[in-house]
């Protein structure tokens, strides 16, 4: 099975390695060319120097990119993809993207005969490693069943959330909830700090009670106590894919206040922290606005 995998990034790299192996034959693309010649030097499989050499000839078609916006540039844009795809090829888009871009992004693929699946992932870098990650899927029952084989390359969960752009709602709606979850957990911790309670002792009853998630139980031990904010998963991206979150509640008359203030709260720490910043370094702005540090 010919794969062409498109964007190398923290995720995508160790998600495109898992199908450097038999039954694959895989081609990989990044924007920056040497990510790809050292994907190539380190895992296997062919670099291509510009993505229409990438998908010429190629079974299914991913990518793995910032936004669906980028995906769309790459597809329809000024020599794109879309003419460079063999007809009937799968398109598997792992990019944490929007639901109305997918849709349209489906529809030219549909002109050429290609199906589409949209397939954001959740599990984080450590997750795309491990080849654990849960994968929320978009698109015909037909062609999740198509994208399964490779999909299983490096998912555990895969789920069919429905019809396209319904996989990358769900993404949206988690991470609205891992925007939440950050921000509460901040400012529980800021406030019981001031009263001199130790994070490790708060997080250690939250973590055996009712308000407890991955956040507290796994985030905030390594790199709010431990003070180490390892750059795994991009502050930018967050601001982004809850922004996407509120838009579909606004495009459904669904109203959403507390998801619209946490997506201004993370757009907020996204300017005061700039565009490197990991996610739950967002921490780092409750403690300069209460004046405390949680330790």
């Amino acid at each position: 099975m010919r794969v062409a995998f498109l964007g190398l990034g923290a995720i995508g790299t160790p998600m495109a390695a898992h199908l450097t192996q038999p039954p694959f034959d895989l081609t990989v693309w990044n924007r920056t060319t040497g990510k790809a010649e050292n994907f190539v030097k380190e895992h296997g499989g062919r670099s291509a120097t510009i993505a229409r050499q990438a998908v010429e000839g190629a079974d299914v078609v991913i990518t793995c990119l910032p936004s669906s916006r980028e995906v769309k540039a790459l597809v329809e844009g000024d020599g794109g993809i879309l003419s460079a795809i063999p007809d009937g090829a799968l398109f598997i888009d792992c990019t944490s993207g929007d639901p109305a871009t997918s849709k349209a992004i489906a529809k030219a693929l549909a002109a050429r005969n290609i199906d589409f699946v949209d397939a954001p992932v959740s599990g984080g870098v450590k997750g795309a490693i491990a080849g654990t990650l849960t994968i929320m899927c978009g698109g015909s029952v037909e062609a999740l069943e198509r994208a399964r084989p490779v999909l299983q390359a490096f998912g555990q969960k895969i789920v069919h959330c429905g019809s396209v752009g319904a996989g990358d709602a769900v993404k949206a709606m988690n991470q609205a909830l891992l925007a939440i979850h950050i921000w509460s957990g901040g400012e529980a911790l800021a406030t019981l700090a001031k009263l001199g309670v130790e994070a490790s002792v708060a997080l250690e009853v939250i973590n055996g009670s009712s308000g407890r998630s991955n956040t507290s139980e796994n985030l905030f031990p390594e790199r709010v106590i431990g003070r180490a904010y390892p750059r795994t998963f991009k502050l930018a991206l967050l601001d982004k894919d809850i922004g996407i979150a509120a838009d579909i509640s606004a495009e459904n008359d669904v109203p959403t206040p507390l998801i619209d203030l946490a997506a201004e709260l993370m757009a907020r720490a996204h300017t005061e922290l700039g565009e490197e910043a990991d996610h739950v370094e967002t921490v780092l702005v409750i403690e300069r606005t209460a004046g405390v540090i949680i330790s």
